[in-house]
């Protein structure tokens, strides 16, 4: 593909194709057209890694698709940031959902921002699924609306090329913290990203789980 405005980039791995096909189409449904679509197949199974591959085969266009070994979400986004082709890069996370004007209302915040992080539309199944653990202290909860998330995060290709995400617990909060040393960032007020936090295999609802476990 040429250069395009936006390039998005989603790690998958063993999530059920169809919370993945969802998080697809709503991008490829998106009002804003200038856009690529890099999907990092982080080690699926054979099953899940051959569904990706034709779905990438019917939009071939504006789709591509990445595997290597599992590695994890952040090394998965750091690959696919090397390939990316567009002025601006944004994730989506495998299990959730862009609203139609996702991508062109991101854009219109980068007017006087170098990276943005924006609230979301959270999908709940009972009231504590909007808390998620405090990365300064894991024993403690806050709400969704007071941390950076990962895949609502958009900004300018050099910030995501000169900031690499980390392998760890709230790697989002802190791209987001030592981009901020060096870009203009903002926290944009906006909801247009679906964020799903009732899905018993996602990431925080595992992590979650896990501090039970413990306690």
């Amino acid at each position: 593909m040429s250069k395009v405005k936006v390039s998005v980039l989603m790690a998958v791995f063993n999530t059920p194709f169809e919370l993945v096909k969802r998080a697809l189409d709503s991008v490829i449904n998106q009002d804003f057209r200038d856009f690529e679509l890099l999907i990092v197949d982080d080690g699926s199974c054979v099953d899940l890694s051959h569904a990706l591959i034709r779905y990438s085969f019917d939009y071939e266009d504006r789709v591509s698709y990445i595997r290597s070994r599992n590695e994890g979400q952040s090394f998965a986004i750091n690959r696919a940031v090397h390939f990316a082709k567009g002025e601006y890069i944004t994730i989506i996370d495998a299990d959730d959902e862009y609203k139609p004007n996702h991508l062109s209302s991101c854009l219109q915040e980068m007017a006087h921002a170098d990276l943005i992080s924006s609230l979301t539309e959270t999908v709940v199944s009972s009231n504590e699924d909007y808390y998620v653990a405090d990365k300064y202290d894991l024993h403690k909860n806050i709400h969704v609306d007071d941390c950076i998330l990962f895949a609502t995060l958009f900004g300018k290709k050099e910030v995501f090329k000169s900031i690499r995400f980390e392998n760890k617990y709230s790697a989002d909060s802190h791209f987001y913290e030592q981009a901020s040393k060096k870009y203009t960032v903002k926290k944009s007020l906006k909801r247009t990203y679906i964020y799903y936090r009732n899905i018993s295999s996602s990431i925080t609802a595992l992590h979650k789980k896990s501090r039970v476990l413990q306690n």
